[in-house]
């Protein structure tokens, strides 16, 4: 099973881990795990910090990759497939990097690692247990 992180699941993971589940905290720390994080949580996470909403982000903003390969996740980019996905997708689930998100592991055949029950809008039952 391959997975991708949410934003908050990323910086959890990163900076306050005890707020996953046991269960979740024990699948990332796997040795032969593949994860990925989405280039949209980089944007995501520099858009929010940039605006003042999110200003613990500082270092994952100023060395997004080098943290996410230390880590051993892969980086996955966004590509035209996924934003058409992200367009498909109904409009009462306005988030963008939500719509994003799940559109790249749908394509991609990705689990997606978030406490965000809204992402069953999309059509995806997140992990998180």
């Amino acid at each position: 099973m391959s997975y991708l992180l949410d934003t908050h699941t990323l910086f959890w993971w990163l900076y306050f881990p005890e707020l996953l589940p046991k269960t979740i905290q024990q699948t990332l720390a796997t040795p032969d795990l593949q994860a990925f994080v989405s280039a949209v949580s980089a944007y995501e996470m520099s858009y929010k910090h940039h605006r003042g909403k999110w200003p613990e982000v500082a270092p994952l903003v100023n060395a997004f990759e080098e943290i996410v390969t230390a880590e051993k996740f892969e980086l996955l980019p966004l590509s035209a497939r996924h934003a058409s996905r992200a367009g498909e997708y109904p409009v009462e689930h306005r988030d963008p990097f939500d719509r994003m998100l799940v559109a790249q592991a749908m394509v991609e055949g990705l689990r997606i690692v978030s406490r965000d029950k809204g992402l069953k809008l999309l059509g995806v039952e997140p992990v998180w247990a």
